[in-house]
């Protein structure tokens, strides 16, 4: 059997996978708050942990993995969405626009990440389904003393823990409080105290509980998600590394405090961020965008999905029009190669263990070069696909571009000029279809045309 080597956030060190039951493995991935388009950044660990599902399906048998991502479908940025809309003159109670703002996010995360090749996972809860689970798990956490009730709100006792907390940030209470912007509350015993229920007002979304009419807090709605679906102890928990604190130091502790019989996650891994062009995306720099804003500009998402997968996902990540040009131009020209093809009954094994290697996919996408340049099509394929790359569902973009005829008019017009000695008119196609993002390949076998980065029929209107 493959081995698995991840880097484990908790012991910051590469190890070797090795799953509580091989027979049922499981991942839980830290999913959207669905209050707006996933931007760019945003699907960086969609394609991460979808290629790391991959690769557990393929090690262990898709039968024996269990793969969850959660919709975090309560929270104030949705309350707030919807606010809006309904002071805009949108017809319906704020508890309608909230579930019209919901319904219609998931969809478009939903389309967005598939267009980039990314498989649903086997559970894809919402936080709102499981807030009887949250109240339970609070109710739980008071009893044994690791969580207290003041004004309506439940909050977790940090100095309950105090010895475990920080451990996966590396970071004391005592270094947290004196370089964190933590909320300020009365009702806090300790600054550090984090919220684990909180009071609804009359319009806002709310459910009734032990401490009043309120809704859960962010931290403990993947804890008692994951409790429910995967566990005490799972193998692996995932997300963007923004998520370690507070959001996964926090889950850690009210997991572990709830359920002391488990362990939680045994292995913890962090997507690095994404910047664009070499600066940090953000709205006032003007390089803000989301998956949906590329995708109709015209960049394909099996485009995105390979810029992707060219930078290890433990490395910050520069999204340049550049690399997308260059990505375009190599799936251009492998899925002639493997056109009409069959892929291989087996993924080459260098592409295996590459992305074995805590998942070094920049690694395994050089294999596919190495095999596209020997015309290994069928093991190309293959590769191509264990990465999410290549598939039908993703080949729209690339099919239906036919360009003998101009590969006619350009070999007709350099046996002209052999004879005549005046190669304008071979230049002046050439300028014109390279132009028309057509790469262009002349030899004494022939002509070839194909289509490169930032293809444009339109610009070939007129020369034939």
């Amino acid at each position: 059997m493959t081995t698995i080597k991840l880097h484990n956030s908790l012991t910051r060190q590469k190890e070797v996978f090795e799953p509580i039951d091989p027979k049922n493995v499981r991942m839980y991935v830290c999913g959207p708050t669905v209050y707006d388009r996933a931007h760019i950044g945003n699907a960086r660990p969609v394609v991460v942990f979808d290629v790391l599902n991959r690769l557990l399906r393929e090690v262990y048998g898709p039968e024996h993995v269990t793969y969850v991502r959660n919709f975090t479908d309560v929270d104030d940025k949705i309350n707030a969405t919807a606010q809006a809309r309904k002071e805009a003159g949108a017809e319906g109670s704020l508890e309608e626009l909230i579930a019209e703002r919901t319904e219609e996010t998931i969809a478009w995360y939903l389309g967005d990440m598939g267009a980039l090749g990314a498989m649903e996972p086997d559970q894809m809860p919402r936080a709102t389904q499981y807030i009887a689970q949250m109240i339970a798990m609070n109710e739980g956490l008071i009893e044994k003393g690791h969580a207290y009730a003041a004004e309506g709100h439940v909050l977790f006792a940090v100095d309950s823990w105090k010895e475990h907390y920080g451990k996966l940030s590396g970071r004391s209470v005592d270094d947290m409080i004196a370089g964190a912007r933590v909320e300020v509350a009365p009702y806090k015993r300790n600054p550090m105290d984090f919220v684990l229920w909180k009071p609804s007002s009359a319009e806002q979304p709310g459910w009734d509980s032990p401490w009043g009419r309120g809704r859960p807090g962010w931290h403990i709605e993947c804890s008692a998600m994951s409790y429910e679906l995967l566990g005490a102890s799972f193998d692996i928990h995932g997300g963007g590394n923004d998520l370690m604190f507070p959001h996964h130091e926090n889950e850690i502790a009210q997991s572990c405090c709830a359920h002391p019989e488990g362990s939680f996650a045994k292995y913890w891994l962090h997507n690095e961020m994404l910047q664009v062009e070499g600066k940090k995306m953000s709205k006032s720099l003007g390089n803000f965008f989301t998956v949906h804003d590329l995708l109709e500009q015209g960049v394909p998402g099996e485009v995105i999905r390979f810029v992707f997968l060219s930078t290890h996902y433990g490395k910050p990540m520069d999204w340049t029009a550049k690399k997308a040009a260059e990505a375009e131009a190599t799936l251009r020209k492998w899925r002639t190669l493997t056109a009409g093809v069959e892929p291989a009954s087996n993924v080459p094994a260098p592409v295996v263990a590459a992305v074995a290697d805590d998942l070094n996919t920049a690694g395994a996408i050089a294999e596919l070069h190495k095999l596209a340049s020997a015309g290994a099509a069928q093991d190309l394929l293959a590769g191509a696909e264990f990465l999410g790359l290549l598939t039908d569902a993703l080949g729209d973009w690339a099919k239906g571009v036919d360009l003998s005829a101009y590969e006619a008019l350009l070999a007709n017009a350099r046996d002209t000029a052999m004879a005549s000695k005046d190669f304008g008119e071979v230049d002046r196609l050439k300028a014109a279809f390279v132009a028309a993002g057509v790469e262009v390949r002349m030899s004494k076998a022939g002509v070839e045309l194909l289509p490169a980065a930032g293809f444009d029929a339109a610009k070939l209107e007129g020369l034939l």
